[in-house]
């Protein structure tokens, strides 16, 4: 009677001491943030109402810019990397442009402009946002620009990319942010 009285309160203590050494751990990351440069490649891509947009024009302003890389038929990680963009642009109000949103897709093969522009509108996407489908040669070409490439669309992480208009290096984010998050490190880029 007195030995199982005993265990049951050693592994009451043990339990409790794991217990107070897990709440006194520091919380791991939720994300990584890196600052980068990259080159951007000269290609052609087709956003969502199948305008041809020259890729690296995109980047020849003075305006702040955010990429990630996702795809239409995505149900893992890519529904909230918008729901991010949808919370930015919500936050921005009227002035949307403010900012120019660009998702790239990693799914050229499937993702044609009109199933881009359905997927925008899932999201209540206002100007200012905009999705890019190409051919695999110049997808990839991005992809690898960014340091990016995924080797099929099963494969694909969180990533997001702030530009800084000042100096034009890259905030590379890796890990799903919280809308908070997003908020706080569009914000450390200086832009408000």
């Amino acid at each position: 009677m007195i030995i199982p009285l005993v265990r049951a309160l050693l592994l009451s203590a043990a339990a409790t001491l794991l217990l107070a050494a897990a709440a006194g751990a520091a919380e791991p990351a939720r994300y990584q943030r890196t600052i980068e440069r990259y080159t951007i490649p000269d290609v052609v891509l087709i956003n969502q109402d199948g305008e041809k947009v020259r890729f690296k024009t995109l980047f020849d302003t003075q305006q702040p810019v955010v990429v990630d890389f996702i795809y239409g038929t995505c149900t893992t990680i890519c529904p909230i990397l918008s729901a991010g963009y949808a919370n930015l642009q919500r936050k921005l109000g009227t002035d949307t442009t403010r900012v120019h949103l660009v998702s790239i897709t990693i799914d050229p093969e499937n993702d044609t402009p009109a199933i881009l522009k359905k997927y925008l509108a899932q999201y209540s996407a206002k100007p200012g946002w905009d999705f890019l489908t190409g051919s695999r040669k110049d997808i990839d070409r991005v992809m690898n620009a960014f340091d990016a490439y995924f080797r099929d669309k099963m494969d694909h992480k969180p990533l997001t990319f702030i530009r800084s208009p000042k100096d034009g290096s890259w905030i590379r984010l890796y890990g799903l942010l919280s809308g908070v998050d997003f908020l706080d490190e569009y914000k450390k880029a200086g832009l408000q």
